[in-house]
């Protein structure tokens, strides 16, 4: 079993979030009394509301450490930043983790290409050896076909 996560947007999510709601913290308290021009006035409504817009925020920037990518001798489960895929190793031709990419994928027998955002090129030395365990959990299972099809 492989499991994979991003570790370094992990970090600078987590600390991007946290920032965020610290910083519109800091305005909510700030906001009181007239405004500019004195037509109106902040009130604790006001506050809360950016308190809130704060933590949207920050769960939005939380949504980018969602992606991670679990393979077994089955196949591969991919969960990226919005959508998920789980597929057979029979639908794989290869994992692929192209010079100057962002991030590695798998190329499947349609043609298609699978990004796995949890195999950055930021994580460097991480994602080469994800890449490297998915590489020969496929290549395993390529074999497992080959003897298959000898047999018969």
């Amino acid at each position: 079993m492989v499991r994979l996560k991003p570790r370094r947007i992990r970090v600078v999510c987590w600390s991007a979030a946290i920032a965020l709601v610290v910083v519109f913290g800091l305005v909510a308290t700030s906001l009181s009394g007239p405004t500019g021009d004195g037509y109106g006035s902040f009130q604790r409504g006001d506050q809360i509301a950016m308190i809130g817009l704060g933590i949207f925020g920050a769960l939005g920037f939380l949504l980018f450490t969602r992606p991670r990518v679990e393979a077994d001798v089955r196949g591969v489960r991919v969960r990226n930043i919005i959508s998920s895929y789980e597929l057979p190793w029979e639908v794989v031709r290869g994992v692929r983790f192209d010079r100057g990419a962002p991030w590695a994928s798998l190329e499947l027998h349609d043609d298609d290409l699978l990004p796995m955002i949890a195999l950055q090129a930021a994580d460097k030395e991480l994602a080469v050896d994800g890449v490297r365990a998915l590489r020969r959990l496929h290549e395993a299972h390529q074999s497992r076909l080959a003897e298959r099809a000898a047999g018969r």
